[in-house]
């Protein structure tokens, strides 16, 4: 094919890039041969123009097609090269969130730095035995192609697991050690897997570190061996290292760790048992703090320190070996804390009592001075002589960083050493599969000794990675007959010779150790002279003479020769180790003799440590190699460690697991394309896909190509012959036939000619679709058009008429709007000059109102203003009259005041002299006597002149008096002359006002006529106006009613879907818990099958030891110890076998009630019977009185009658006495007082004999009254002549007659009888009362009730909608909750009642039995001689005990033989009665019901339960005898439950059927162990059923095509798919509906219940979901449009099969829904938000993770379908963020429905059945 032809226009290409690696473009001109430019457009829109080299001529590698980007296999793609290979992993990783893809042979796994839930046991179970090419790529798949691969050779196979530090090698290979210890299980009961397992928490916290790539790096290689016996189960494992990183214990980087052993010992210094080891923070040692990193995000020290103790103890390391390894630890991280002091430049001392070291030397149990002496000095030996010499301070540090390696890589090797034997096993190994984790190709800016042995390592592996993959295409290649050529592969063989060759780097490098002054500089030197020039794999660098570069397969590698030969000898002072080894602490010195026995201390490497292979067998002596051993250099034991490993790889099948690491960050799902790209080159991915594309990558089966090709082909092509229309077909597509090749089932395509082949079907397919959207829419715009057209004119017609019905009807309403304006203004304007004229005069009234009234405001203000103003200015002239006196006097008073003091001054001085005393005194004493003189003058003036004045005042009192009356007169007058005038003058004005009144009333009548008529009008318009409103409001009233109608409609609804769904989670709980329950009976089950299992063994190893014994006939063999009721032959124990059922079933047992009943009957029978006698014999007397004075020679022969008649009523009135006496002794000796009370069996029963006695006590007295009188009567007619016979029956008479002792005792008895009726009656009113209080208690409390009720209505009507409907429906759970607790007090407390009544019933039936016996003993033997004197018919009740069958003992395991161990279901099925087996069990226990033989029930059930289980052990793959025992089982069950007694089961019943019911067992634990049974058998069935299914799912619902031609085969890579086309043998679709219909015949057959069969076919429907859905799930070839349309017309099928049988409402459909939603999800719009939004509503059934996992492995079939974007997938996710739904991606398929038996009665009549001959059961007979 030219290459103008794939490089044309639109063609895309790929092109270097610096930042990407490789970037997308796209052609957007021809390229033509010559052209030294191509014209490009990258993604981005950018147009580009791309030289290409004249040189090589290479064109840039083509794009694959977007169908083929994404798949399992990148040899599946077309074109094969680097950016293809990057860009499928880089859409896997990034848009479908896959860590795994094939390439060939290898598996591919990208870390996606965050834990998926990809790894669980529903997962490890769905890939298990599935071929590897059928599912998706995964660890797990690559385990089992190892496991099956291991079981089918019968050849060792081998996991490579390789990558860079941080890839995830370890959990890879974790997870494949997981999935062999799931699948296979240990072969004993030492739990050798969880021992595999457990030995990775020790290795890791020994072996792993935190490096700036990875914080779990392991820090050393292991290949770990899994040894499984011949059934492939696991015996043991065993554990090789290679490479340990020593130099890791005394050195860290920044942001490193050292090994996690240290930090977990440092983070649980707390604890008690470590206190002794004197540990502190991480920070404090040296050895622990140098990378500045101490903490883990996210990882608990102290949790993994637990984790590793329990991980050791596991292993068998006892406590205190542990112990031991962290003292040594300890010491370890002491030792780094160890301090030096120079004295000078040679040497250097420790000082004194220095606490670091005495702490280590007190853990090492060495001494201290020794220790510190050998640290500062080294010994040297000469030929004759030894030296002692100080060493300085660098190289005692350097001695002491070397002593700690050296002591944690013996402790290293010792831990795997006890590690192997603890998963050693003496189980012999019949093969094992080899895990190797180890490191990858590693390149750094400095590459050391560590680097080159890593890289050596990685050469030897990718050698013989290279051999295999070669060697498997040459094997296709012959398989196929096809011829090949040798295919040109790089062969790293001289990569290798330079290496370990003789004269080889590592050979010099030894040479060199050897040298006394060998150095790393005369290293390099001789490698330079010995290789540089000489191959071109080696090269020196330019700028350096001390490093050398190597071309490796990866890459090329600078190596720094500093250092080399320091680590290859990685040498410890011997002084030190002797110290050591003379250490008092056991453990220590154990280290090293283990050490000089295997591997010596020399010998151990620098960087990382090899360690040898733990022999299984005993290793021989090698005491004659020690010191040649020795000797042995780092690179020479790693040498020979690798050989050993390629030894065993070589002999194993070998599978690959690549490991990458997408980004240094270690942020998920982010990818580096350089990163990635570096390390494909490094893993051998790349030269894989270089192998595969050199010869013929493409491989289609001829019916595949067909399948996807017919498109190509014509229908005179097509030809019977598959392969050779193929060949025809491609000698016309692809002229160059180098491009393929047709092998015997297969056609083989050179690179790019899949993508050719895609490109024509594309184009074809393309211009199909053209053509037909063509026809399609001119068909459709055709269409379109006519339907526009006539709508047109449909429209056009209608708008005219409309137009001129609204012309017309404006004309109308123009004509009535002028003349209603017409009149409307006319009233609007007489109104308003009405309205105006009367303003106008009321404005005139108003107006001149208001003037007057102002006019008189202000005569009156001015009249008050001049009052006011004389009184201010009289005011004003008083208050300054006032002042000026005030003034005058103020001055008279200080002019007097001044003159009084000029006086008292005078007089004081007066005053002082004698004289002026004497003066005063003479002139005192004559005015004292004047002025007294003068007083007294005075008063009696006084007293004169008050006798006068109160004269005076008499008389003017009367004179005023006088006065007053008169001027009161005059008043009186004068006012009366007043109001004559003043009423005239008011007459006068009354008589103009009531004028102007009169006027204004005639114009206000006017004025309010007016206003009347307007108001009126204004009313009427009003009252329309509230018509109008009252209209609407009743409308809105409707409407609201309507609304509320509605909305209590709704909150009905509501209130019912929540109840609802709260009785879907009571059911729902109820299924939990029924499923907990047969969960428990199925690991019950187990259990016991296990046990059976290890007797059996034991059974047979005691067979196998005692030659002589032999084995018993299986009908006579030990019963099953698991059964509930076993048979016991000793005395002791089978009466207390005896004793306990009547005790514990007599509550149950309702057979002697209905016993009880049946006796009370008979006895009402026989009392109606004597009463009917009695009446006739009665008549007889009447009819002997009146024949008596016809024929009087008869008396004695009526004497002689009535003399018997006497005798048979006496006889009678004996057995009636006693019958009274025996109830009154039960009732008031033996009966409890519930069993007396009303309402109770026992009472009814009395009451009715006490009746029936009290009756018969009458008529027996009156018949012997009667008596009496004719005997007497008798007596005096007889004349004494008589006979002998007649006078001594006479006389017999009378002495019986005298007995009247009977009579009285029987009034006595009644008596007695009357007071117990009256205190029972008595008991009876006071249990009225009882019950009258009681209900009137419940009445208040209903009442209460209805109280609260109200007012949580109340409140409820206050709370909006939402909270009412929740506050209602709290309230509903919470008074169902009541009710169902008073319910279950009730049924507790009727249980307890109808438990005493059965015990008083087995009582009062004891007692009629006892009865009845004393009524056969009462008969006297001359009344059965004389009864034929008089015959009297009796009639008999003869018993029916039809539908039993009886035989004997013996007999039994004989039946058991013939009906269940050696009965064949299929002639049962076909030829007899559905569950006839049952039938015949249940009528043997009848009859042994009858005939009340409880050892005969018990070891019949027994024995019948054991059958049942042998049977099903012996043929439980059987799904027809499965169907049968199930079946019969539950016919068993059934009638159990049937013929119990009990009414809840009688009620469907025939009366016949009643009369078979069981009577003296209650059975109902036997129902219980048989219905256990029953659900074991149905687990066993539903298992047979999953086992016959399972093979037939996955081909048929999801590989195989029922329709034809819908899904297009996409290619396939080298892994094998199932092809999806039905070959012979290949299950369809039709054969899971045969087998369906398989099933369902045979279930009908054996009579199976309909409703076990609808739960049997919805488990059978669910594991076919289920299986379908994990399926597409994981595979993401299933998940397209075209698969969805598959499964849906799947499902449709299976919906149709249960529309046939009748099976709808089984729920069968219901378990299909995820998958039918699967598929609805595969063919939906995948684009837009409303997109998303109804996925989210669709897709209830599904959970998120499932939605998300289907839309990542959602993969067109062809280029006109789309693939889900990233950010539709993220839209999903968000909007499903709250839904709370299990993140368990697969369904459960081995989920098992919990099984119910609802009841199902027979109609078969027992005593119809007939036993066929042919079951052997002759021994049996029919009563």
């Amino acid at each position: 094919m030219a290459a103008s032809e794939l490089y044309a226009k639109y063609a895309r290409i790929w092109i270097p890039d610096s930042e990407v690696v490789w970037k997308s473009a796209e052609l957007v001109k021809d390229y033509k041969p010559g052209d030294k430019v191509l014209h490009l457009r990258l993604e981005d829109g950018k147009d580009l123009e791309y030289s290409l080299d004249p040189k090589k001529k290479d064109l840039p590698p083509l794009r694959n097609p977007d169908i083929l980007v994404g798949e399992n296999d990148l040899t599946a793609l077309s074109y094969l090269h680097e950016p293809a290979v990057l860009h499928n992993l880089k859409v896997r990783f990034i848009d479908s969130k896959l860590i795994y893809t094939y390439c060939g042979i290898v598996l591919v796994a990208i870390n996606p730095y965050e834990q998926l839930p990809i790894y669980g046991e529903d997962i490890i179970n769905a890939y298990s035995g599935q071929n590897m090419g059928d599912m998706d790529p995964h660890i797990f798949a690559v385990a089992e192609e190892a496991y099956k691969q291991m079981a089918r050779d019968e050849r060792n196979q081998s996991i490579i697991v390789s990558g860079e530090s941080g890839a995830g090698k370890t959990v890879s290979a974790k997870y494949a050690m997981r999935y062999f210890a799931t699948v296979s299980g240990s072969a004993s009961e030492a739990n050798v897997e969880e021992k595999v397992l457990a030995s990775n928490p020790i290795m890791e916290s020994i072996g792993n570190a935190k490096t700036t790539r990875n914080d779990n790096s392991s820090r050393f290689g292991k290949y770990i061996e899994i040894g499984f016996d011949k059934r492939y189960r696991i015996t043991g494992a065993n554990m090789r290292t290679y490479l340990l990183e020593k130099s890791r214990v005394v050195f860290q980087a920044d942001e490193e760790r050292n090994y996690h052993i240290f930090y977990q010992l440092c983070a649980s210094a707390a604890v008690p048992e470590f206190k002794t080891l004197r540990l502190g923070n991480a920070d404090y040692f040296y050895y622990t703090k140098q990378g500045g990193s101490p903490v883990i995000d996210g990882v608990d020290d102290a949790k993994e320190m637990a984790n590793t103790r329990r991980a050791c103890t596991l292993l068998g390391i006892v406590d205190s070996c542990q112990m031991g390894i962290f003292q040594i630890l300890a010491a370890i991280l002491h030792l780094g804390n160890v301090a030096f002091q120079s004295r000078d430049s040679d040497s250097c001392v420790i000082p004194p009592k220095h606490e670091p070291l005495k702490i280590f030397c007190d853990l090492m149990g060495v001494e201290y001075d020794q220790m510190a002496h050998w640290l500062c000095h080294k010994k040297l030996a000469t030929a004759t002589e030894t030296y002692i010499k100080p060493i300085s301070k660098l190289q005692a540090i350097n001695g002491r960083d070397a002593l700690a390696k050296h002591i944690y890589a013996n402790l290293f090797n010792w831990i795997v050493d006890h590690v192997n034997k603890a998963l050693y096993s003496p189980t012999k190994q019949h093969s094992f599969i080899g895990v190797l984790d180890i490191y990858g190709f590693e390149t750094f800016e400095i590459n050391s000794f560590e680097q080159f042995c890593i890289n050596y390592a990685n050469e030897k592996l990718q050698q013989q990675f290279n051999m295999h993959v070669f060697k498997l295409e040459q094997e296709e290649y012959m398989r196929e007959e096809i011829p090949w050529t040798l295919i040109d592969f790089y062969d790293n063989q001289p990569c290798i010779n330079l290496i370990e060759a003789k004269l080889g780097i590592l050979d010099l490098l030894d040479e060199e150790c050897k040298m006394p002054k060998g150095s790393d500089n005369s290293w390099a030197q001789k490698l330079y002279n010995t290789h540089l020039n000489k191959t071109s794999l080696f090269e020196k660098p330019r700028l350096s003479n001390k490093a050398f570069i190597i071309q490796h397969f990866a890459d090329k590698v600078e190596y720094q020769c500093e250092g080399f030969l320091e680590k290859n000898k990685d040498t410890v002072y011997e002084e030190q180790i002797k110290v050591l080894k003379s250490s008092k602490f056991k453990m220590l010195p154990e280290l090293f003799h283990d050490e000089k026995e295997a591997a010596p201390a020399s010998a151990a490497p620098a960087g990382r440590t090899p360690l040898s292979r733990a022999a299984v067998k005993p290793a021989k002596s090698k005491v004659a190699q020690t010191s040649r051993e020795h000797k042995k250099s780092v690179g020479t034991q790693f040498r020979n460690s690798l050989h050993l490993l390629m030894e065993t790889l070589n002999a194993t099948t070998p599978h690959y697991v690549r490991c990458i690491k997408p980004n240094d960050f270690k942020i998920p799902f982010m990818f580096d394309e350089k990163r990635t790209v570096q390390q494909l080159r490094a893993c051998g991915v790349l030269e894989t896909i270089r192998i595969s594309a050199a010869g013929f990558p493409s491989r289609w089966t001829y019916q595949e190509f067909f399948s996807r090709y017919r498109v190509l082909m014509k229908q005179k092509d097509v030809l019977s012959d598959r392969k050779q229309t193929c060949k025809n077909v491609l000698e016309k597509l692809i002229l160059d036939k180098d491009k393929y090749q047709f092998g015997k089932t297969k056609i083989f395509f050179r690179a790019g000619q899949v993508a050719y082949m895609e490109k024509i079907r594309a184009d074809k397919l393309r211009e199909a679709c053209i053509r037909i959207q063509k026809t399609i829419r001119g068909w459709l715009f055709r269409k379109k058009y006519l339907r526009m057209r006539k709508a047109a004119i449909t429209v056009q017609r209608y708008v005219r008429g409309y137009q001129a019905r609204c012309l017309a009807s404006f004309l109308r309403r123009t004509k009535a709007a002028t003349i209603i304006q017409k009149f409307r203004r006319m009233y609007a304007t007489r109104k308003r000059y009405r309205r105006t004229r009367a303003s106008t005069v009321a404005l005139q009234s108003y107006m001149r109102g208001y003037l007057a009234r102002k006019k008189y405001r202000r005569m009156l203000e001015e009249h008050k203003a001049i009052i006011i103003q004389k009184h201010v200015r009289g005011w004003l002239s008083r208050k300054r009259y006032q002042k000026t006196l005030k003034g005058i006097v103020y001055l008279q008073c200080c002019c007097r005041r001044m003159i009084a003091k000029r006086e008292l001054k005078k007089l004081k001085i007066e005053a002082r002299s004698v004289e002026h005393y004497k003066k005063l005194n003479v002139g005192m004493e004559n005015k004292i006597m004047q002025l007294q003189r003068k007083i007294n003058e005075q008063s009696k003036d006084s007293k004169s002149l008050l006798e006068k004045l109160t004269t005076l005042e008499a008389t003017y009192n009367s004179e005023t008096e006088k006065l007053k009356n008169d001027v009161e007169r005059l008043r009186m007058s004068e006012e009366e002359a007043k109001n004559a005038t003043n009423r005239l003058l008011t007459l006068q004005d009354e008589i103009s006002k009531l004028r102007k009144e009169l006027h204004q009333t005639q114009i206000a009548k006017k004025t309010i006529e007016e206003q009347a008529d307007v108001y009126k009008q204004e009313t009427d318009k009003l009252v329309l106006e509230l018509t109008e409103q009252n209209t609407l409001l009743k409308k809105e009233k409707d409407e609201l009613n309507h609304h509320i109608q509605e909305q209590a409609k709704e909150i009905t609804e509501v209130m019912e879907k929540k109840l609802l769904e709260e009785t879907k989670q009571l059911d729902l709980d109820l299924n939990n818990e029924r499923q907990r329950y047969q969960n428990l009976l199925q690991e019950f089950s187990r259990l016991e099958e296990r046990y059976d299992d290890l007797k059996d063994e034991m059974n047979l190893m005691v067979n196998i030891s005692k030659p002589g014994h032999k084995r018993r006939d299986s009908t006579h063999s030990n019963e099953s110890e698991n059964t509930y009721s076993s048979e016991i032959t000793e005395p002791e124990e089978l009466q207390m076998r005896t004793e306990e059922p009547s005790e514990k079933k007599a509550p149950l047992d309702m057979s002697l009630f209905l016993k009880l009943q049946k006796r009370v009957s008979e006895l009402e029978q026989e009392k109606q019977s004597m009463q009917d006698e009695l009446d006739r014999k009665e008549e007889q007397v009447l009819r002997a009185k009146a024949k008596e004075e016809e024929r009087p020679q008869m008396r004695g022969a009526e004497l002689e009658y009535e003399s018997l008649k006497r005798q048979e009523l006496e006889s009678e009135n004996k057995k009636l006495k006693n019958e009274l006496n025996e109830l009154r002794k039960a009732l008031l000796e033996k009966s409890s007082p519930d069993a007396t009370a009303p309402g109770a069996p026992g009472y009814r029963v009395l009451l009715d004999q006490m009746a029936s006695v009290s009756e018969e006590l009458e008529v027996r007295k009156e018949e012997v009254l009667i008596l009496r009188s004719q005997l007497m009567s008798q007596k005096e007619a007889i004349p004494p002549k008589n006979t002998m016979t007649d006078s001594t029956i006479l006389l017999e008479d009378v002495q019986k007659m005298k007995d009247k002792g009977e009579i009285a005792q029987a009034y006595i008895g009644l008596k007695e009888t009357n007071r117990l009726l009256e205190s029972q009656l008595q008991t009876q009113k006071r249990s009225h009362d009882n019950e009258l209080e009681a209900l009137r208690g419940e009445i208040q409390s209903l009442k209460e009730e209805n109280n609260r009720q109200q007012q949580l209505l109340a409140q409820n009507l206050q709370l909006p909608p939402e909270a009412r409907i929740e506050a209602s429906l709290q309230h509903e759970i919470t008074r169902l909750t009541n009710e169902n607790l008073d319910l279950m007090e009730q049924l507790e407390k009727q249980d307890k009642t109808v438990r005493k009544l059965k015990k008083q019933l087995k009582v009062f039936a004891k007692k009629i039995d006892e009865l009845e016996v004393g009524q056969m003993e009462n008969i006297s033997p001359g009344q059965i001689i004389d009864e034929p004197i008089h015959p009297v018919n009796i009639p008999r009740k003869e018993k029916d005990f039809q539908g039993m069958l009886e035989y004997k003992r013996e007999d039994e395991p004989k039946l058991i033989k013939n009906l269940i161990l050696e009965l064949k279901p299929r002639g049962v099925a076909v030829n007899l009665i559905p569950g006839l087996p049952a039938y015949i069990l249940f009528m043997c226990v009848r009859h042994a019901d009858y005939v009340n033989d409880d050892q005969k029930v018990r070891s019949l059930l027994t024995s019948t339960i054991n059958g049942i289980k042998k049977i099903l052990k012996k043929r439980g793959d059987d799904f027809e005898a499965v169907s049968f025992w199930l079946s019969n089982t539950c016919r068993f069950l059934h009638c159990l439950k049937q013929y119990s007694g009990e009414e809840g089961f009688m009620k469907h019943n025939t009366p016949r059927q009643n009369e078979h019911c069981l009577h003296n067992f209650d059975l109902a634990e036997y129902r219980q162990v048989l219905s256990d049974l029953a659900i074991q058998i149905y687990q066993q069935l539903v298992r047979v059923l999953e086992n016959i299914l399972q093979p037939m799912i996955v081909s048929g619902m999801l590989e195989h095509e029922t329709i034809q031609g819908v899904s297009g085969v996409k290619p396939t890579g080298l892994r094998k798919r199932t092809s999806s086309i039905a070959d012979e043998g290949t299950y369809t679709l039709d054969s899971i509906i045969r087998q369906q219909n398989t099933f369902h015949s045979i279930m009908c057959q054996h009579g199976m219940d309909p409703e076990l069969i609808k739960q049997v076919v919805k488990q059978m429907f669910y594991i076919i979901g289920a299986v379908t859905l994990n399926n597409l799930l994981l595979r993401k070839d299933m998940c397209s449009w075209s698969k969805g349309m598959q499964i849906r017309y799947n499902v449709s099928q299976l919906e149709e099969w249960l529309r046939d049988k009748n099976l709808m409402n089984s729920g069968a459909k219901e378990t299909l829904e995820p998958l039918i939603q699967a598929a609805q999800l595969l063919q939906v719009k995948k684009k837009t938000d409303e997109d998303a939004e109804a996925i989210c509503c669709m897709c209830n059934a599904l959970t998120t993770a499932q939605i998300v996992k289907v839309l990542n492995l959602y993969t067109p079939v062809n280029e006109f379908e789309e693939r889900v974007s990233v950010s539709f997938i993220r839209t999903i996710q968000l909007r499903m963020r709250d839904r709370k739904d299990s993140p368990q991606l697969l369904m459960d398929a081995k989920h098992i429905f919990p099984v119910t038996f609802p009841f199902n009665p027979s109609s078969l009549a027992l005593e119809t059945i007939q036993i066929p001959a042919s079951l052997g059961l002759g021994f049996i007979t029919r009563v």
